[in-house]
């Protein structure tokens, strides 16, 4: 009753060309949301699984990489940063932005940031210990969502964590009240509810996932009306030459 059909919808900063000046104020909103409303600690919380674990799950027991595609201004890695520095870790956290304006915004929040494309991620295999992607997915559909789920768990030597948009006609309701209380710009505000209803539920998401990784997942809801899931890649194996 208040899950709507998946819809695609057209999300106007979906277009590189747009004014990087409007796509900043949009991620503006977009991480004064991710505060608010539980995207950013959806993710979080995972991360925070991830190092619990510590010496079990990482190469390394006190320095972590992280690596955050579509990062936006980076709230989510500079918050990781310093959850894990409350647990004595030293993060290093990466931003991936495919607009090079976009990357550069986004330094003041990461330790590295660099403009690159999340279907050919510019990293060696497991070369990443923790791979966070929020509220990406939902703007891919069939092979590109494949490809990009793909690449996130290629270079992901622990984990993979994607947080995404739970479709709700509630949600959309929300959203589109809150937007006017935190003065959203309209594009934030058209976008943002574009986004709710090309989201996901639960199951759709681990189905997504398990479908084009392979993968064992695990998928939650989180407050919010968010969903996340979680999987670590497969054991590589080193083919004789």
């Amino acid at each position: 009753m208040f899950t709507p059909a998946r819809q695609r919808g057209s999300e106007i900063l979906d277009d590189p060309a747009q004014d990087p000046a409007l796509a900043l104020r949009s991620l503006r909103d977009v991480a004064l949301a991710n505060r608010f409303f539980g995207g950013r600690r959806a993710v979080l919380a995972e991360v925070q699984r991830v190092l619990r674990h510590g010496s079990a799950a990482l190469g390394s027991p006190r320095a972590v990489t992280l690596l955050d595609i579509g990062t936006g201004l980076g709230d989510i890695p500079r918050a990781a940063q310093r959850r894990a520095a409350r647990g004595h870790y030293a993060m290093t956290t990466i931003g991936i932005e495919l607009v090079p304006a976009l990357a550069r915004a986004a330094g003041a929040s990461c330790t590295h940031t660099l403009a690159a494309d999340a279907m050919a991620l510019p990293f060696p295999d497991g070369s990443i210990d923790i791979v966070t992607c929020s509220q990406v997915l939902h703007h891919f559909d069939g092979p590109d969502a494949d490809r990009l789920l793909q690449e996130c768990t290629r270079v992901a030597r622990t984990a993979v964590i994607v947080g995404d948009l739970r479709r709700s006609w509630l949600a959309v309701a929300g959203l589109w009240a809150a937007s006017f209380l935190l003065a959203f710009h309209p594009v934030s505000r058209h976008d943002g509810i574009v986004s709710i209803l090309r989201g996901f539920t639960r199951d759709e998401l681990r189905a997504i996932v398990e479908r084009a990784t392979a993968c064992p997942v695990r998928a939650r809801r989180a407050p919010g009306f968010r969903v996340v899931a979680v999987w670590s890649p497969r054991p590589r194996t080193n083919v004789p030459t």
